[in-house]
């Protein structure tokens, strides 16, 4: 969501669609550029990881072959349609305008609404559960589709950012936080509960869904000048010509979503098969900062995989003080079960390293623009990117001018408790102790040891070094066979 935005990232496609005289079909440009956008995302690395491969099944409902596109008339357009008002507190109804955005859905962008219906499979239990909490209807869980195409690290131009698309002064009205580190506007929970808050109050206004999606896409002044533009008319459909081209598409575009997502299989589109749903994936808090290599080490995932269902995270690090990780019910569970092991084993990684384990707190700055500073000038005398500073602040397009306040986040490193330290005495006085002796000694106490894997050590030799048993260490480690990596951590009894 965003106000005074002339491009949407995902979902409108309204620029591709003109209508000549009486034509019964809409001519859709071929090259609309927010069509273009959509398939730009589509094929990213990221997305692709939310899928197992697609699936066509090979038989279906309607006993289509594989590569059918069904066509249908205006008349069985109109009845579904109206079977799906008669439970809908919106007012869904079937015209040419509608028209236009279910023949991109089902025809033009076939395989993108096959993924948006497996990614549905993973956020839509949470929106309805956000939504039911909220008493709004269940069906603006279809607004995502809209917004971002389901893709919970989507970005506009104008710098809207999420499945539901908050700019940054809209978001931080709804505690979405910005910093260094996180952006809640990309978290899927924090986010879809903003979403529901918002509508909430854009309903308590408007009193009509239809123009509290108006509201949604255009902000609420721009529905309140259309409206009195329009004489003082009070439906979405008749102050429809008064309002900005895009929200003229916007709620077309979301009848046509809720009947794409209701009846996707008369037109032989089935879901990509996601690699989890939301009933497959479970969320913890953790303790101390940890980034995704050592989360993904720890738990033998990618991180590209964390990154996925983490995309709150900005820099590929979960800082410390009681933020969320969400994984596979699987990997939650192994975390859960060496939790303080996996917390010891970062903090002898680092001592290994000579190095303090180090944490990260953010400072929050303002900055008064003074006459002729540029964004730029500003990232650099502050260490930060000229992207965080128009993150964390709204920078329109006149860019920015003197007396502006901007936000600033610095980061500072929090050192934790000195006894972890590596002493220099002790690494010196002793240049025969081997790196792992000395982590005995620097390590707080526990019933283990550990051990940091060389290029060339196997299970055997490392066996015979601490006369351990191999069994013993594949044991405590949870290990199933004798394979090992260098730089592996692993446990050893004492």
């Amino acid at each position: 969501m965003r106000v005074n935005s002339k491009i949407k990232l995902i979902g409108f496609f309204l620029s591709g669609f003109l209508y000549l005289g009486a034509q019964t079909e809409p001519i859709i440009v071929a090259d609309d550029p927010i069509a273009a956008l959509l398939d730009s995302l589509a094929s990213q690395k990221m997305f692709d990881l939310a899928f197992s491969k697609p699936v066509i099944p090979k038989t279906n409902k309607f006993h289509y072959t594989p590569d059918s596109v069904p066509r249908f008339d205006d008349y069985t357009f109109q009845t579904r349609i109206a079977k799906l008002d008669v439970n809908s507190p919106f007012d869904l109804i079937y015209n040419e305008h509608v028209k236009g955005f279910i023949n991109l859905y089902t025809v033009r962008k076939r395989e993108s609404v096959s993924r948006m219906m497996g990614l549905s499979q993973l956020y839509y239990p949470m929106f309805e559960e956000v939504f039911d909490r909220y008493n709004i209807p269940l069906e603006l869980k279809h607004l995502a589709v809209i917004e971002s195409a389901l893709i919970p690290y989507a970005k506009s131009r104008a710098g809207a950012m999420g499945l539901w698309q908050f700019m940054y002064p809209t978001g931080k009205m709804y505690n979405l936080n910005v910093s260094s580190y996180i952006d809640d506007r990309c978290d899927p929970y924090k986010a879809t509960v903003a979403a529901a808050e918002y509508l909430k109050s854009l309903y308590a206004i408007f009193n009509d869904w239809q123009m509290v999606l108006a509201a949604y896409n255009a902000g609420p002044g721009t529905i309140s000048k259309a409206i009195r533009r329009s004489g003082g008319k009070k439906t979405y459909w008749e102050i429809r010509p008064y309002l900005p081209l895009e929200t003229q598409g916007y709620v077309p575009a979301f009848i046509a979503a809720n009947y794409v997502m209701n009846h996707s299989a008369e037109h032989n589109i089935y879901a990509a098969v996601p690699r989890k749903t939301y009933f497959e994936i479970d969320t913890v808090i953790v303790k101390e900062q940890m980034s995704f290599d050592q989360i993904g080490q720890a738990l033998d995932i990618s991180t590209e995989e964390i990154q996925y269902f983490n995309p709150q995270y900005r820099k590929s690090v979960i800082p410390s003080g009681g933020n969320s990780m969400c994984l596979p019910k699987a990997k939650i569970g192994t975390f859960l079960t060496n939790e303080k092991e996996i917390y010891a084993a970062i903090q002898a990684q680092q001592t290994m390293q000579g190095m303090v384990p180090v944490a990260y707190k953010e400072i929050k700055k303002t900055h008064t623009v003074k006459g002729g500073e540029k964004l730029s000038t500003i990232a650099r005398k502050y260490g930060v990117s000229v992207a965080d500073i128009k993150s964390w602040n709204y920078i329109g397009r006149k860019g920015i001018r003197a007396g502006k306040k901007l936000t600033i986040y610095v980061p500072e490193k929090i050192d934790n408790d000195p006894k972890l330290v590596v002493k220099n005495e002790a690494s010196t006085s002793d240049s025969s102790a081997s790196k792992d002796d000395k982590l005995t000694s620097s390590v707080k106490k526990s019933e283990f040891r550990w051990h940091k894997v060389k290029a060339g050590e196997s299970m055997y030799s490392i066996s015979k070094k601490y006369n351990v048993e191999a069994e013993t260490i594949k044991d405590l480690n949870k290990m199933k066979n004798n394979s090992l990596k260098p730089g592996q951590l692993i446990k050893l009894p004492r």
